[in-house]
């Protein structure tokens, strides 16, 4: 028992936050490309911020709940809907067996996060329930969701599931609660945003021009976009002359510029180490914002001080402790 997938979607993948402590042998950290959507659905839906949850990409699956649960959705508004009714993001909604559970077309961002009370019953690889699909490892299978699949779901505390089971109306195949998340507390989605960027270990060894031209122009985001990378269209940069760097550590948000000058940003699947110069460091704090961008986006660069990275991850974070509370509190009522 648990959700049968009935279509698959574009692409729908079990994540969690990561799987952290193994790219010295080089296996990606993968994980959520929203963490922060990830956690939240988590949250909403009672659960650790780790849980597995589904990460799903602009085109969703239909799933059949083959038991009662309680769910949330974060992340983009996939225009999702309930036996055909449409259902709220950022808010946790009770959903009775045989209910389908389908989306439309994309109204904001391109990545949503399903959480189901409990999680998702799959096995721990390295420590963690993320798909890497390129290497069969983690999730449903070690691959994106396929129709007939069943997701089982960890047992949810009796009370709680009960307690919803009596508030739904019989006749009604879901309940969303009255109270949601305040828009003023959640990342906000843009088609073509302005990602703030920490100044890469090889900045200097750019020309002049590459440098400003990085700063001004306004750069596309090419259809050779994934889970690894990003791979973005727009004026070359150039180096001040021709170098041979030794592969270094890279990161998710990680900036490189390969030799036809077009720059790549480093995703939730990023390689362990790479060889193209680094311009720049997408901060933490913007990465919900990367993460929601669709191929076809535009994007440009803002500089910042590491101070201000910091505070701006900090203030993030600070609002996330504070919903934990508040939703710990709601729960109690």
């Amino acid at each position: 028992m648990g959700i049968k997938v009935e279509k698959p979607g574009l692409l729908t993948t079990v994540q969690d936050l990561g799987r952290y402590g193994f790219q010295k042998q080089g296996m990606v950290v993968s994980g959520a490309m929203d963490s922060f959507a990830l956690r939240l659905a988590n949250l909403l839906a009672g659960n650790p911020e780790n849980a597995a949850a589904l990460e799903i990409t602009l085109s969703g699956p239909s799933l059949r709940f083959q038991e009662d649960s309680l769910i949330a959705l974060a992340g983009a508004n996939l225009s999702p809907k309930l036996n055909g009714k449409p259902i709220p993001n950022h808010r946790p909604v009770f959903v009775r067996k045989g209910t389908l559970l389908e989306f439309g077309a994309p109204v904001q961002g391109c990545r949503a996060y399903l959480a189901v009370a409990g999680g998702f019953s799959v096995p721990q690889v390295m420590g963690s329930a993320s798909t890497y699909a390129r290497a069969g490892v983690g999730g449903y299978a070690g691959r994106a969701l396929q129709k007939d699949d069943v997701l089982p779901i960890k047992e949810y505390a009796s009370e709680q599931l009960r307690y919803w089971q009596e508030k739904c109306p019989a006749a009604e195949p879901f309940l969303a609660s009255t109270w949601s998340i305040s828009p003023n507390v959640l990342p906000t989605y843009s088609e073509n945003p302005t990602l703030r960027v920490l100044l890469g270990p090889e900045y200097a060894l750019f020309s002049e021009n590459a440098l400003k031209t990085f700063w001004s122009a306004e750069f596309k985001v090419s259809a050779a976009a994934d889970r690894m990378g990003y791979r973005v269209d727009g004026p070359a940069l150039d180096l001040k002359e021709p170098v041979e760097l030794l592969s270094s550590a890279v990161t998710f948000g990680t900036v490189q510029v390969t030799p036809s000058g077009n720059p790549i940003i480093l995703m939730a699947e990023h390689q362990t180490t790479g060889g193209y110069p680094r311009i720049g460091q997408i901060i933490s704090a913007d990465f919900p914002l990367l993460a929601q961008v669709r191929p076809g986006s535009r994007l440009r660069f803002h500089q910042v001080s590491l101070a201000e990275a910091h505070q701006l991850y900090y203030r993030q974070e600070q609002t996330l402790e504070h919903l934990k509370r508040v939703l710990h509190l709601q729960s109690k009522r």
